[in-house]
């Protein structure tokens, strides 16, 4: 395989935040003609065997992935793990505990948001969500565009629910170290992902890779839906510098919000190694 193989390694169903089932993310990838496809829920593996037997289904290859939530620096980062054994005691014991804080810090979110008028947002919210325990800020944006407190959810985030603005509350996800033990203990890569969109220093950001490649981390999402040309110039660079193989993935949740559809990226550059190199035993047809 080459790095012009139209891969998608990064998307999210209803067993986390998208709005599409693993079934119907198999079709759709099938149909925009990706030749490689992972389905990376937030911290939840749920949704694998529906995935595997979907693409099976497709003719479409697949590997296992999840998106792992990270504390770093203070900000919520994102790990992406991809070609791990699905069911691996500590990878699945490591996500129930990131799991675990999501429903009191949604029920704080909306206790903040009812403080600014906007009355019965995790009861609205729960009706957008597949899985309880994955109760996310995306989850609040579609209800408060339901309600009309919102065009988008777009808008959404430019005024709740983040850093400063009403319904933000902090959580503690993982650690680094955490997020790559528990990819690489169960035979995975972890891969930084969409790392255009964290709001880091220059040195927060050198730090951020370089103890990521120091705990055994090895990529780097380069093109996703979040970053423009410059971005992909950026972290083609950061790959080269750092050692990484570069990753693709569209980073897709709905059809009505994502930035870019799967399958529908520009191909990495011929200068970097792409992910799959690595994860050719792992890739399952």
């Amino acid at each position: 395989m080459t790095s012009y193989i139209n891969a998608d390694l990064h998307c999210h169903s209803v067993v986390s935040d998208g709005t599409l089932t693993p079934e119907a993310l198999a079709q759709r990838a099938k149909a925009n003609g990706v030749e490689l496809w992972a389905l990376t829920d937030h911290d939840e593996l749920g949704g694998q065997d529906r995935a595997l037997e979907a693409a099976r289904a497709a003719g479409l290859p697949y590997l296992t992935g999840a998106e792992i939530s990270v504390t770093f620096a203070g900000i919520t980062v994102h790990i992406v793990g991809l070609g791990m054994d699905h069911k691996h005691p500590e990878l699945l014991a490591g996500l129930q505990t990131t799991r675990g804080g999501r429903e009191q810090r949604a029920r704080e979110m909306s206790d903040d948001l009812a403080r600014v008028g906007i009355k019965g947002v995790y009861e609205g919210a729960l009706k957008y969500v597949g899985n309880p325990d994955l109760i996310s800020r995306s989850h609040f944006a579609r209800y408060l565009v339901e309600i009309g407190a919102c065009r988008d959810t777009n808008e959404v985030f430019r005024k709740y629910i983040t850093e400063g603005k009403p319904g933000f509350v902090p959580h503690r996800w993982a650690s680094l170290a955490d997020a790559v033990r528990w990819i690489t203990h169960a035979g995975g890569v972890a891969v930084i992902a969409h790392p255009g969109r964290y709001k880091l220093t220059p040195n927060e950001e050198f730090a951020l890779f370089s103890e990521f490649k120091a705990h055994g981390g090895q990529g780097v999402e380069v093109m996703t839906g979040a970053h423009g040309q410059a971005d992909f110039a950026k972290y083609t660079g950061f790959c080269q510098e750092f050692g990484l193989v570069a990753s693709r993935g569209s980073d897709f949740h709905s059809p009505e919000e994502s930035h870019a559809d799967l399958g529908q990226l520009p191909y990495l550059p011929g200068s970097v190694t792409p992910v799959w190199e690595l994860l050719q035993s792992r890739i399952l047809q």
